[in-house]
Parts: structure tokens; C-alpha cells; sequence
């Protein structure tokens, strides 16, 4: 399963995960198998509130989960029409997050407790 982390950089699995899916600079993306981690640029980062274009920033990249500080209920529901499950992260770094997502201690994000812009209204910070 791939487990995509948005990143402000990625150089280890010590990096902070992001407070925001769509304006992440770059993906994490974690296969739980094989523990191989690619990065990929968010092609879709500078977006108008509420495009965010979950396909576009993923690319090809067969991902089943998303853990990140805080989401749009835009780009919450067209990930989850993907299949895509988001889940909030409740830790600093990926590595410290993926442990509570394999042990399912991460709580899933529901449609009401998203982001309501890019303009700091989100409680998560960037």
C-alpha cells in the first residue's frame, strides 16, 4: 500500500509532515512493502481555493492513503471519490505518523472538519 506523506522537503522519514494537502510543495509517498519512499513535486500547488486537483497532484501514483495536517473539503472529497482514504496527522515527522497509521491510531478526516481556505482560517498552520 502506498501512504503519501505532503512534504515541505523531503530528506528523510524524519521530515515534518505538511499542515496542508494542496499548497505541500512536494508527496512522500511510502510503500508499506517494500518501505520505499519516491518524492514527487505537487504539480498542482499554486491553486485557486477549492481547485485543488487531487489527480493532478498525485500524478500516475497509485496511492490508498493520505495523512497530512489539514485538508479542503474539496480535495477531501475528491480523494475520497478516488478511494483515496485522508487521515489527520497527530504527529511531527512522517516516520512518527506512519507507525500510528499502521497501528490505525490515526484518526480519518470527515467532511465538516476540513480547512475553510489558504487564508490561515485552518488550525493546523503551514
Amino acid at each position: 500500500m502506498k501512504v503519501c506523506f505532503p512534504v515541505q522537503h523531503f530528506s528523510s522519514l524524519e521530515s515534518e509532515v505538511y499542515g496542508h494537502f494542496g499548497s505541500a510543495p512536494s508527496f512522500a509517498l511510502f510503500d508499506t512493502e517494500t518501505e520505499v519512499v519516491t518524492v514527487i513535486s505537487n504539480s498542482d500547488q499554486h491553486h485557486v481555493h477549492g481547485m485543488c486537483n487531487p489527480v493532478g497532484a498525485l500524478g500516475d501514483n497509485k496511492v490508498e492513503s493520505v495523512v497530512v495536517g489539514g485538508i479542503g473539503g474539496g480535495a477531501l472529497t475528491k480523494l475520497n471519490m478516488m478511494g483515496i482514504r485522508v487521515y489527520k496527522a497527530t504527529a511531527r515527522t512522517i516516520e512518527e505518523n506512519l507507525r500510528l497509521f499502521m497501528q490505525n491510531q490515526l484518526p480519518q478526516y470527515q467532511p465538516g472538519h476540513t480547512c475553510s481556505g489558504h487564508g490561515g482560517e485552518c488550525s493546523h498552520g503551514h
